[in-house]
């Protein structure tokens, strides 16, 4: 059975959602009489907000909705020991969920969760919203008064508060760092192509082989929307046709992919190819050779963009000025490289 939404009682009794959003938390906007028969059609049609729930003006839940795109993702985790600590030492718990990267159970979380049970979001867009380009789900939370932070992946068509790593740049410096090193066939390797991190990530490669006058070849690039690890090798298997003495991966597991090639092909690593990889998760450290890394800080984004929601939601931000933050990258030296 369908669960009932607010646009379903808007709908079905001709007034606007702001309406139903606002009759369903006792906010005193709106008519007795337009209060009473909103609540009692949600009452019939099983819709079920948290009718003990804090009015919106006044009061808080003082509970957090986090929202991250997979588990599997060793830099989520670290986001999460983020916000916990910081979300805690202002006297906030939070709702973890797992979108799996699908754009419907995004909107089901969404959904869920802002029928009182949380103040505002925190979260990573999955990739299907991003593919679909749909974001009507989170513009929709801010309207009714649901404030949402957003942190590493982000879209610009949703006016909200960002904190996200300079992907562009970090890509960048990681070629100038390779050239350093004497390479000069760098090649690129992305699963990532539909995310926003994955196309700044490749505009960083452009960039890094231009200022470092080194040109693009289309050869040394696999750049996909290849989200299953198992098709990793079948994927950059094309790569080693080809001469390279670099290489620069979005993500660990392609990495390391690429790493076994490289060896069933006769590459010594770093001696003749070194790699790099962002994110600075445990297959990294625990690769053979161990794996240079582009980190990005999960920890530290995810403190910030905690920080960032709770001063809105406390009135120490203006609730309609929206700013991008950037947490610097580092990189990580191991044995992948020289």
């Amino acid at each position: 059975m369908k669960k009932t939404t607010l646009k379903d009682i808007a709908k079905a009794l001709n007034v606007s959602v702001s309406t139903v959003s606002k009759a369903l938390h006792d906010i005193p906007e709106i008519s007795e009489e337009t209060r009473v028969l909103i609540q009692n059609y949600a009452k019939e049609k099983n819709y079920r907000p948290n009718y003990n729930a804090l009015s919106l003006k006044n009061k808080r839940s003082k509970s957090i909705g986090v929202i991250i795109p997979n588990m599997l993702n060793y830099f989520y985790m670290q986001v999460l020991q983020g916000i916990e600590k910081e979300a805690a030492s202002h006297g906030y718990r939070i709702m973890t969920t797992i979108s799996n990267e699908s754009y419907q159970k995004e909107v089901e979380i969404i959904d869920m969760l802002s029928t009182g049970s949380i103040d505002g979001f925190l979260l990573a867009i999955s990739k299907e919203t991003e593919e679909n380009g749909a974001f009507s789900h989170f513009t929709d939370s801010v309207k009714f008064g649901f404030p949402i932070v957003m942190f590493d992946r982000v879209s610009e068509h949703v006016d909200c508060d960002k904190i996200i790593t300079d992907d562009l740049n970090a890509c960048a410096d990681a070629v100038s760092y390779l050239v350093k090193q004497g390479c000069k066939r760098i090649a690129f390797v992305s699963p990532l192509k539909s995310l926003s991190i994955g196309r700044l990530r490749f505009e960083g490669y452009k960039k890094g082989l231009e200022q470092n006058n080194l040109p693009l070849d289309s050869n040394l690039v696999i750049n996909t929307n290849e989200a299953d690890y198992k098709q990793y090798d079948k994927m950059i298997k094309p790569l080693f046709d080809h001469e390279i003495d670099g290489l620069i991966s979005t993500n660990e597991s392609s990495a390391l992919s690429a790493m076994k090639l490289a060896k069933e092909n006769g590459y010594k690593i770093p001696e003749n190819l070194a790699v790099i990889s962002f994110a600075n998760g445990i297959l990294a450290r625990n690769s053979h050779p161990r794996l240079t890394c582009v980190s990005q800080h999960g920890e530290i984004m995810g403190a910030v963009a905690a920080k960032k929601l709770i001063d809105k939601l406390e009135k120490r931000d203006d609730a309609k000025s929206y700013t991008t933050e950037f947490i610097e990258t580092d990189i990580v030296v191991r044995d992948s490289t020289r």
